[in-house]
């Protein structure tokens, strides 16, 4: 935490702060204290929390965390917060049914991979890490009911995943009710300036407004950034198999962006890159499959490297324009499909070999089970391939 004793200029140019407030965001609540705030040049309190279910982060999550970086370009004080004690519990956001809990275990190891990956965008050096089970396992039953207090029920079944339960006639078991009030109070011990998150976190950043202003701290304002569709064009998700990961090689991440529907090209440069505005104008009315090339070689390059992503669009154009096969095809020992191949699960390779999408390049004889022994150079889907010899 040394940096924070460091003089540090805030930056308070007005093209800077509007491409703050517009790039990859939803929504600013209330947008005037937002402006007020980061114009007077006093460095501000800024965060985003994070419960760290899953190990894997994929383009979607490098929104909020690329606008948690701009923050402390401008010179502002950024806090990553960990949901050490959140994450047990379970978030409903986005869900239709009740979250599996995690224990403390699972949660500092995912974080520990969930760090190593983000690192890719933030500067830790630049960055407090906190970790919400500091103060909220220390909370009494009576601090907990005061917390309670400060809501009604009608205002927890505002939440639509909530509606959609009750009309289903699905359970809402009472600790999900309970969220809001535990990430809320992060914000009353963080004392922030800001929050960000994700869109479908509005409700619960909300719901820190609302306890910073009930116990008499400093007024923040809300920040979310906007959710990106997958390869498919629904919500990028684990969940659909069709997220573009950090950790994917280099031939595979750039292949999964050029399979992106055209439409999306222009969201991506918005939330995912850094090329300026008035740039990306440019490029997008150029030909769509040259921009797509464009954004794959940005993407691939920030994850990986220039050569990297120069290697991928050379390998994309032989096996895809040529109808060739890259030249660094991965080589496994032959056997059974589901034995050799890495990074999918078991439903997720089924369901591609039931869609057709697995099959040998040299005949193009579609593999049909999971089980079948494997022996050559296959495609796995649109842009993947292995020889197993």
């Amino acid at each position: 935490m040394g940096f924070f004793n460091k003089e540090r200029k805030i930056v308070t140019d007005k093209q800077a702060i509007d491409e703050l407030l517009t790039r990859g965001v939803e929504n600013v609540i209330p947008r005037e204290l937002a402006q007020k705030k980061l114009t007077s040049g006093e460095p501000m309190r800024i965060y985003l929390g994070i419960d760290p279910t899953g190990a894997k982060l994929h383009l979607g999550h490098s929104v909020p965390l690329r606008k948690l970086k701009a923050f402390s370009d401008l010179g502002h004080h950024v806090i990553f917060l960990v949901g050490s004690f959140t994450a047990m519990i379970g978030d409903p956001t986005g869900r239709d049914a009740m979250r599996e809990a995690l224990t403390r275990e699972k949660v500092e190891a995912n974080f520990k991979d969930y760090k190593r990956q983000a690192q890719k965008i933030l500067d830790f050096s630049k960055v407090e890490i906190r970790y919400n089970h500091e103060w909220l396992e220390k909370l009494k039953f009576d601090d907990i009911v005061r917390l309670a207090s400060k809501f009604t029920v009608q205002q927890m079944l505002q939440r639509d995943m909530f509606q959609k339960r009750l009309e289903e006639q699905k359970p809402i078991a009472l600790h999900e009710f309970l969220y809001p009030l535990m990430v809320g109070y992060d914000s009353v011990v963080l004392d922030v300036d800001c929050e960000l998150g994700g869109s479908d976190q509005e409700f619960n950043i909300l719901a820190g407004r609302h306890l910073q202003q009930a116990f008499g701290k400093r007024d923040k304002f809300v920040l979310t950034t906007r959710l990106i569709e997958g390869t498919d064009g629904r919500k990028m998700s684990k969940t659909y198999d069709n997220a573009v990961y950090f950790d994917d090689a280099p031939s595979d991440m750039y292949g999964k962006l050029m399979s992106i529907k055209d439409e999306l090209v222009a969201t991506y440069f918005e939330t995912l890159t850094d090329v300026p505005t008035d740039e990306v104008q440019k490029i997008l009315e150029g030909h769509p499959k040259e921009a797509k090339m464009r954004l794959a070689r940005e993407i691939v390059t920030k994850y990986h490297s220039k050569d990297a992503a120069e290697k991928s669009e050379q390998d994309w154009t032989n096996t895809f324009s040529q109808g060739g096969v890259p030249a660094d095809v991965p080589t496994v020992a032959a056997g059974k499909l589901r034995d050799i191949v890495d990074g999918l699960s078991t439903s997720e390779l089924r369901r591609l070999v039931d869609a057709g999408a697995v099959s040998y390049v040299e005949t193009g004889e579609k593999i049909t089970s999971i089980d079948a022994e494997v022996s050559g150079v296959i495609r796995i889907g649109k842009h993947r391939f292995l020889k197993a010899q």
